[in-house]
């Protein structure tokens, strides 16, 4: 199938060529019709399975039609919620470079910067509304954004947008659009929670599954690291001196992790940058472009930083810290490999983290291969580290030299 057999109209098809979109991918080829039927929709697909365009597409065929109203008639046509303000950004970007021959508005509104020029944006007239939760709902309650307009609602990444707990301003910014909009909600895993909020604002949607979770593997070879807590950052430092080149993600669970590591491998002489949400924006987006334009080749990043970037041909992932939900070891291995690429991912798992890869591994129906020859190895027998806490240094039933001199004291 060719783009054109998805009935788009001419400047669209202009601008996905000049963008070398050969043939729509699997979610495109499923989604785009359904859309343009306007149908509400769920959508299963991970990262990387082409998923912005499935949605920016037939949203843009629904409005073509409506293009040319003077600016200051525009109303917010689209509205897109995207959890994180890096994916809002890149969700943007794309429906700009779509749209770049036609008169169609994109506006971006995001938390951690300045609302100026945003506001600013929005009073010139706008289509298409791409916004992170809070930031929208702070516009709205100043009576910047009306959404009384909205023909299509679209909440992307749903599950990392409950995860981050947004899910009541979801319903709220839902509720805030009239009742007769085509919603689609995207989201790479569908815990109980997405279902449950699916069913309770979509209208009959149909449900549209890109690749099975596990296929986002088949690209990567996963090598697997039994190493001890304490000798992680060793290994990490003995790989990229011997085995791993090129661009890589690391990914750690927490964001003082991310930040302890960054600073030893500064000190080690590479250059890394890294992302958490304890960051300001400016900082944010200056660690991505840095490592998208290859000024670093490393970037050391928590999961909700990473989800949703697009880095082209990454060479490597490192699991340094393998995570609690088995769902989002794929996403991360994921980074690699795409595009008919071949990727590698480097897992560490020390003895508290055995239940986590047991997870991983039951997930996959698969056991990682195991790399052995390391010179930090694990003991098969080693248990948990387990962290006791100090008790006070004084033995209990402790009396004052006071109390033992039989002093009367001025207070009862």
């Amino acid at each position: 199938m060719s783009f054109k057999d998805l009935k788009l109209n001419r400047p669209i098809l202009r601008a996905i060529a000049e963008m070398n979109y050969d043939e729509p991918t699997p979610v495109q080829e499923m989604t785009i019709p359904l859309v343009l039927e306007k149908k509400d929709i769920i959508v299963s697909a991970q990262t990387g399975t082409g998923k912005t365009a499935a949605f920016a597409l037939p949203i843009l065929q629904q409005l073509f039609d409506r293009q040319d109203a003077t600016n200051q008639a525009k109303t917010v046509k689209a509205l897109i919620i995207s959890p994180t303000r890096e994916l809002a950004i890149q969700i943007a970007d794309n429906f700009k470079a779509y749209s770049q021959y036609t008169n169609l508005t994109t506006a971006l509104v995001f938390g951690g910067t300045s609302v100026e020029p945003q506001v600013e944006s929005l009073k010139k007239g706008v289509d298409i509304l791409v916004a992170t939760p809070g930031r929208l709902l702070d516009l709205h309650k100043q009576d910047v954004i009306n959404l009384d307009y909205v023909e299509t609602l679209v909440l992307d990444e749903a599950d990392l947008m409950l995860d981050m707990g947004f899910i009541d301003d979801v319903k709220k910014i839902e509720r805030l659009c009239p009742k007769d909009k085509q919603v689609m909600l995207f989201s790479a895993t569908m815990p109980y929670k997405v279902t449950q909020l699916a069913s309770a604002i979509l209208k009959d949607p149909e449900t549209v599954k890109a690749a099975p979770i596990s296929s986002a593997a088949d690209n990567v070879q996963q090598l697997l690291y039994y190493v001890p807590k304490p000798k992680k950052i060793e290994l990490c430092l003995h790989l990229l001196r011997n085995t791993i080149k090129g661009n890589i993600i690391i990914f750690r669970r927490t964001k003082y992790g991310v930040d302890k590591l960054e600073q030893t491998l500064l000190r080690n002489n590479y250059k890394a940058e890294s992302l958490h949400g304890d960051k300001s924006q400016s900082e944010r987006q200056q660690a991505y472009n840095n490592f998208k334009n290859k000024e670093a080749a490393i970037l050391i990043a928590t999961d909700v930083a990473a989800r949703g970037l697009d880095i082209d041909q990454l060479d490597a992932v490192i699991n340094f810290d393998l995570p609690n939900v088995p769902e989002t070891y794929v996403h991360r291995i994921g980074r690699t490999g795409r595009a008919g690429n071949f990727g590698k991912s480097y897992s560490f798992c020390s003895a508290d983290e055995k239940p986590y890869l047991a997870s991983i591994q039951k997930m996959l129906f698969t056991k990682l291969e195991v790399e052995e020859d390391h010179p930090y190895p694990l003991d098969p027998q080693a248990k948990p580290i387990v962290h006791k806490k100090k008790g006070s240094k004084h033995k209990k039933g402790r009396k004052s030299e006071a109390s033992k001199k039989n002093k009367k004291r001025w207070y009862k």
